[in-house]
Parts: C-alpha cells; sequence; structure tokens
C-alpha cells in the first residue's frame, strides 16, 4: 500500500530542543539572529537566516518516510539537514537498503546555478561536519549549471542545462533564482518583478520516477501549479499552507518486485 506520512506540528521550545540535541545550536541561535558563540562563529555566516519550523519539517519528510535518494534544486541550510537526515537513515538501515535496487542508496544531489551560493553550502557543511566530528558524513554530490529560458508544452518556463544522473524518491524544490537565468524565449525572461519562478525540470522526468517518489515546494505556488497542471501520473497533492510547503507523492500502481521492496522498505 502506497503511503506517505506528513511531520507533526511542533512548538517553538520543541524545535529548539530538537536541534540542540543534534549538536546545532548554533542553528537555533542563528534562528534568532543572536551572534553565534566564538568557537562557532566561523561555522555559519548566513546570508539567508535558518528558519527552524521549516528545517524541521524537511528533516522529518526525511526520517519518516526513510527516503533514500534526495534532489535539491537550489542549496543552503536544507543541504546540510537532508545530509544529517540521510546519514542518520543510513546508520539505521543500511542493511535493509542493500536489498533494494538503488544506485544511490543514502546519497543527496544538489543543484545550484550561483556558484557563491554552491561554495558557501559546501564549505559550511564541511566545517559544520568537522564541528560535530562526524567522520563518515553521506555523499553530495554537487553539480553547477546554467539555468535558461524554454518551454514545456509549449507554455514558456525555466530548465537546468544539465541534470545529474539519478533517480531521486525525495526531491526538494527551492531553486533557482528567477533573476539568476539566461536567453529568452520571445522576449520573455522571468526577469523580472512581475515574474516568477517557473522550471520544468521534475516534469520531464516525470516517467522514470517509481512509485511512492516525494517531491516538495518551498512556496513557488505558481510553479507548483504548474507541475500539478502538467503532471500525467497519478500524484497526491497536498498545500500545507502554515509551512508555505506544496507536497506531491506518486501513487502509481506498484511497478514490479523491485519497486515493492522499496515500497515495503518506506511503510516498515
Amino acid at each position: 500500500m502506497l503511503k506517505y506520512k506528513k511531520p507533526s506540528f511542533k512548538n517553538k521550545k520543541h524545535l529548539e530542543k530538537f536541534f540542540i540535541k543534534k549538536g546545532l545550536k548554533f542553528l537555533v541561535e542563528q534562528s534568532k539572529k543572536k551572534t553565534p558563540l566564538a568557537k562557532q562563529t566561523k561555522l555559519v555566516k548566513p546570508v539567508i537566516m535558518p528558519k527552524l519550523d521549516d528545517l524541521y519539517n524537511l528533516y522529518q519528510y526525511i526520517l519518516i518516510n526513510k527516503r533514500t535518494t534526495v534532489l535539491e534544486f537550489g542549496s543552503g541550510w536544507s543541504t546540510l539537514i537532508f545530509s544529517l537526515a540521510l546519514r542518520e537513515l543510513r546508520n539505521k538501515f543500511s542493511k535493509e537498503a542493500r536489498l533494494l535496487r538503488r544506485k544511490n542508496p543514502f546519497e543527496l544531489f544538489v543543484i545550484e546555478n550561483s556558484k557563491k551560493y554552491l561554495n558557501i553550502t559546501r564549505n559550511r557543511i564541511q566545517k559544520i561536519n568537522k564541528y560535530l566530528k562526524i567522520k563518515n558524513p553521506i555523499r553530495i554530490n554537487y553539480h553547477l549549471t546554467d539555468v535558461e529560458m524554454s518551454t514545456f508544452n509549449d507554455r514558456i518556463c525555466t530548465q537546468y542545462k544539465k541534470l545529474p544522473i539519478c533517480n531521486p524518491d525525495f526531491i526538494y524544490l527551492d531553486g533557482p533564482d528567477q533573476f539568476n537565468i539566461k536567453k529568452h524565449i520571445n522576449g520573455i525572461s522571468t526577469k523580472h518583478n512581475d515574474m516568477m519562478p517557473m522550471t520544468c525540470d521534475i516534469l520531464k522526468f516525470e516517467h522514470f520516477y517509481t512509485p511512492g517518489t516525494m517531491i516538495v515546494c518551498d512556496g513557488r505556488a505558481a510553479n507548483a501549479k504548474f507541475y500539478k497542471d502538467n503532471f500525467q501520473r497519478n500524484w497526491k497533492y497536498f498545500n500545507d499552507k502554515k509551512a508555505d510547503q506544496h507536497v506531491f507523492y506518486l501513487n502509481d500502481p506498484i511497478l514490479g518486485k523491485y519497486n515493492k521492496l522499496q515500497v515495503k522498505f518506506y511503510n516498515h
């Protein structure tokens, strides 16, 4: 049976305790826009302050749904959270995962079109892994590529010029910046204040996803609507208005024995 679990609401006190227990007290301090301790100053020089509720939700989506391969469009604090959640799952379920036909178990793929932000994310994670004394971190595959104007079914949108070879069971859409886009279509570009992000990459890969695959869009309501209107398979959709997230879950019939094992792994 195909199903997915949604993180339950937690108050501010619970969120702070959760991250402190994970050794991420500096994350709590940064979320309050406070100056971190002297020994932690080099760990965090955020362009955007972390939001504990958003990061907690992402951690839980990975953990309670036992995701194995994450594809992230954009990078930032979420990249750190995905890496830690995948590591926790790997440490608990690496033996069971060997039975699955997954080429990239407990790996994270990050696609970014800004070299600056990709470097910030990569350097931050290296420093935090060292700070947390993580000797065996999960593998993070970083990909830097341009984003250009394109079309999908004659609808104007954007696309990443190059995608990594992987078949994720969890996709997080939080990029690209609508203003960092190449080219134009009929004179149209998203590089305008009245336009909005509108990627098509997830649609182009739709028929490769295995039943049980999850997609979470961080905000980007118009882009989520674009996906919802153009998907051809049976996706369950949930709009988490409180978290400002749009969640899709692929509820197609199971493909075969390997997909059956995969779904069984998720549910147990």
